[in-house]
């Protein structure tokens, strides 16, 4: 355990260290440790207004790009899931067999297929080319599954039907209600996974203004590295990095309670 609480703590903790020093100190002093001065704020200050406040540009499209496509993949999985868990139909079996084979799929033997099919619809260096893959999400449907399977009684669902109430409506007003536990997991997972996503924007984008905040600081990073005048960025991509990952926490901490209960409840039979 202690050693888990090591390998994940320590890079964080470092990460917050850099962010008070300065580029000297960054290469001078020890790397868990504070440098001679504290430069926070300047590296913060530097920060909004290298190239003319860029970085802010990049949190409000890793916002957009995140939240977007973290709701529609959990609407859609959560909608997806409780169909294959409460309805019988013809190819139920196979459809639930193709999903769970698409989650050993790497998503980087996807890329190139992908961004040939956007290409062909003239939707790359666009919103849509980072937003529309990640509403699909495998994962999140083999997770509702089993979720609705234990958490929406047949019961409930037959009662509501006597009663006069139809399948939208009552997945709507009933079953959802039900499944919110689950469904917030899923938010969760998804909103990480396209928050740290890096790889499908590198391909997808070519306009600097439309980059989520991963690819801009790689590119930042990039030219701190080729050394020369540009080393002054090092702070600068460190504090990036430091306030990129703070609305993840956040989000986390107020949803926690639903992520513990959602796997739980959806990874245990009752």
């Amino acid at each position: 355990m202690w050693i888990s609480v090591v390998y994940f703590v320590v890079p964080l903790l470092w990460l917050v260290i850099s962010t008070t020093k300065s580029n000297t100190d960054l290469f001078t002093t020890f790397g868990l440790w504070f440098g001679n001065s504290l430069e926070f704020f300047t590296n913060v200050k530097n920060l909004a207004t290298f190239q003319g406040g860029v970085f802010w540009q990049w949190m409000a499209n890793t916002f957009l790009y995140a939240i977007v496509s973290a709701v529609g993949a959990s609407l859609l999985a959560t909608a997806c899931g409780y169909a294959l868990a409460k309805y019988r139909f013809r190819g139920s079996s196979a459809v639930f067999a193709v999903i769970l084979g698409s989650i050993m799929v790497p998503l980087t033997a996807l890329a190139l297929p992908t961004y040939l099919v956007f290409a062909a619809g003239n939707l790359t260096d666009t919103p849509w080319a980072i937003i529309l893959p990640s509403l699909v999400s495998p994962f999140g449907v083999y997770l509702m599954r089993v979720y609705a399977a234990d958490s929406v009684d047949d019961s409930l669902l037959e009662a509501a039907r006597i009663d006069g109430s139809g399948e939208i409506r009552t997945f709507a007003t009933i079953s959802m209600r039900l499944m919110a536990p689950g469904f917030v997991t899923v938010l969760l997972f998804q909103l990480v996974s396209t928050w740290n996503n890096y790889f499908l924007p590198l391909i997808m984008l070519n306009t600097p203004s439309l980059y989520p905040v991963t690819v801009g600081l790689a590119q930042w990073q990039a030219n701190a590295s080729a050394g020369g005048g540009a080393q002054v960025l090092f702070s600068t991509v460190l504090t990036g990095a430091f306030v990129s990952v703070i609305p993840l926490i956040v989000a986390f901490l107020f949803l926690q309670r639903f992520w513990v209960s959602g796997l739980s409840t959806g990874g245990v039979k009752g």
